[in-house]
């Protein structure tokens, strides 16, 4: 499920899945610096997270043509298992872009994951959807695999 809108903000979206793998499996896919860069298109070896408040992450992601963009943030807040808050710097502004991931369980083995990402324009929040909405492709597909 994917919806968007105009806030005062800015521009917004929020996508949502069911996973059929427990909130633990999920977080650390998400937390864990190998998991993490074998289903989010990342350059092997390149991440690297401090996962708590204030704390930074990095990563060199690959796009589907071989391009390599290196990425840093920061997370300014982490509840385990339930919400990660993180930042990502943009070149050229002074606050970094903001993504939310919340989870919650569904069942003793089903998660659902929503990501929410405000944006200064239309065209910043369509290729931010659009990179989340393969970011969870990859981490679906991550975890269906996973052992």
């Amino acid at each position: 499920m994917t919806t968007e809108q105009r806030t005062a903000e800015g521009f917004s979206y929020t996508l949502e899945r069911t996973l059929e793998t427990p909130v633990a499996a999920v977080w650390s896919a998400w937390t864990t610096a190998e998991s993490y860069a074998r289903w989010a298109h990342a350059a092997p070896g390149s991440v690297e997270m401090d996962v708590r408040p204030g704390g930074t992450w990095k990563a060199t992601m690959v796009t589907p043509d071989g391009g390599r963009f290196p990425l840093t943030g920061s997370y300014s807040e982490v509840d385990e298992n339930r919400r990660l808050v993180i930042g990502m710097d943009v070149p050229g502004k002074n606050e970094p872009a903001v993504m939310t991931v919340e989870l919650a369980e569904r069942g003793a083995d089903r998660t659902r994951i929503v990501v929410a990402q405000t944006c200064d324009t239309a065209v910043e929040r369509d290729l931010a959807e659009q990179g989340t909405t393969m970011l969870l492709g990859g981490l679906t597909a991550f975890l269906t695999t996973a052992d």
